[in-house]
């Protein structure tokens, strides 16, 4: 991971989500909160993960695979060229990622409050923000 930078400079990481389901959405941001992250945004769409992206730092991410008919996959490939950890989230199983992203930690839905907390944490090992 990149080293800090100005952009990061708060006392809690920066957590980008991108869940198109309002009601999963807001518990990931309630359980994130009580993790310890600040919910950087939260976008349901990948042009809108993608516009963020481009103006925004964030630490962390966490991904749901399928946003109605999009795939995720130019945000992974976004969030892989800044070397920014990312998590996915689905309930199809790792058979629903994106190829080349198949190596990457996956919390499946419905996803428990310590699953989410230990791949977060997992992904930022290393990091300035190893929690």
């Amino acid at each position: 991971m990149a080293l800090l930078d100005e952009r990061s400079q708060t006392s809690k990481p920066r957590i980008l989500i991108v869940e198109d389901e309002p009601i999963i959405a807001l518990a990931l941001e309630e359980m994130l909160q009580e993790l310890g992250f600040d919910i950087a945004s939260c976008v349901s769409h990948v042009a809108e993960a993608l516009a963020f992206l481009s103006r925004e730092h964030v630490d962390v991410a966490l991904l749901d695979v399928n946003l109605g008919a999009q795939k995720i996959d130019p945000v992974a490939d976004a969030l892989a060229a800044r070397d920014c950890p990312f998590v996915f989230t689905t309930g199809y199983g790792r058979s629903g990622l994106p190829a080349a992203h198949s190596h990457r930690a996956v919390v499946e839905k419905p996803f428990r409050m310590d699953d989410l907390a230990g791949a977060v944490r997992a992904e930022l090992q290393g990091s300035p923000w190893s929690i």
